[in-house]
């Protein structure tokens, strides 16, 4: 019995003496935090205005009748067709206008050979008052006959050349090299002047426009570079402004200018959302670091510095941010500096850390 109870003592002795181990005797809260870090680091950032801007063709017609009322014939192409200078487009049904042209072509023609009679009976009537076979009247009465007849001539085809462009009007051809950006009617329907039949468009150059408020007036002014991103195309382009509007819209008070971008190939959609990005000031010496690597208020950002395994908090002001990127002046945060990345809501000022390089800063 004595040896079974000294055995049981010494079990339970070195139970007690594993548990005393094991049990951590220092307080959590003064223990080091795990964190992830990262180093901040040196770069250049400069000021820049933001714009929402929209692209349009260099060129743009809607192309339809001008001076007929008439049905549709024909409409040999649908959008994204590419059409030459010169190419029909689409035809209307004008066989009244045709006949109409014919009709005073013909009586354009009646009236020139009555004229010209009335001239050589003019002339006759005037060898025939040397034998006094005639009075003067007689010939000026022919010839004010035929110089009336002359007036009508011109009259009639003055009216024949407004019904042949009637007639060439009820051919569509493109006015210039470009594509089809919208067919709106097809054969068989009644058009009437100014009602378009499709719009063609020059896309070899890209209008991107935009427009600012009036306090960046300078900042627009032609000639500056200007970063274009086409947000269809997932492309960035650079060009500098080409113009600008010398007034303010009153409702808007905003300044319109515009970028030409030459297209040879034709890859940019016109109507398309384009991102502005216009440069302000010269470029200044910064430092950089994640954004999630702070807490952002305003003007102002807190990052918690790392120094001898300490992690400080400490308050700097905020140049600009750009691309997920906060920048600080050098002076508040020199480069090389390692701040806590993962983990910065579990400290406070003092509180030891256990620092692990972030991978993916």
């Amino acid at each position: 019995m004595v040896a079974i109870v000294a055995v049981l003592v010494l079990a339970l002795v070195g139970l007690y003496a594993r548990a005393a181990a094991r049990t951590n005797h220092v307080a959590l809260s003064q223990s080091p935090k795990p964190v992830t870090t990262v180093t901040v680091t040196a770069a250049s950032f400069q000021h820049a205005r933001e714009y929402v801007g929209i692209t349009a063709p260099w060129v743009e017609a809607k192309v339809g009748p001008q001076y007929v009322s008439a049905y549709v014939a024909s409409v040999l192409y649908r959008p994204g067709a590419t059409v030459r200078r010169n190419d029909v487009l689409a035809t209307l049904d004008c066989r009244f206008t045709a006949a109409a042209s014919r009709e005073t072509a013909a009586h354009a023609r009646s009236m020139a050979h009555r004229q010209r009679a009335q001239q050589h009976e003019a002339q006759r009537v005037q060898e025939m008052t040397a034998g006094g076979f005639a009075s003067v009247n007689e010939v000026e009465q022919l010839r004010a006959k035929a110089e009336a007849e002359s007036a009508q001539i011109e009259s009639v085809r003055a009216s024949l050349m407004a019904r042949k462009i009637e007639v060439r009007d009820c051919v569509l051809r493109a006015p210039f090299d470009g594509d089809v950006l919208a067919r709106f009617v097809d054969p068989g329907a009644y058009v009437r002047p100014g009602e378009p039949v499709m719009t063609v468009a020059d896309r070899s150059t890209i209008i991107v426009a935009g427009d600012a408020p009036e306090d960046d007036f300078e900042a627009v002014a032609p000639g500056t570079q200007v970063a274009i991103d086409v947000r269809a195309l997932k492309a960035k382009l650079r060009a500098p402004i080409t113009r600008r509007t010398p007034r303010a819209e009153h409702a808007t008070r905003t300044v319109h200018f515009e970028i030409d971008v030459r297209d040879p190939d034709r890859r940019i959609p016109v109507g398309a959302t384009a991102l502005l990005r216009v440069p302000v000031g010269e470029p200044e010496a910064v430092t950089q670091l994640p954004s999630r690597a702070a807490t952002r208020n305003g003007d102002k950002a807190t990052v918690f510095v790392v120094t001898s395994g300490v992690a400080h908090r400490r308050e700097v002001p905020v140049v600009g941010y750009r691309g997920g990127m906060l920048s600080v002046p050098p002076k508040a945060l020199p480069a090389g500096t390692q701040i806590v990345l993962d983990g910065r809501s579990l400290l406070t000022d003092g509180d030891g850390v256990q620092a692990r390089p972030s991978e993916t800063p």
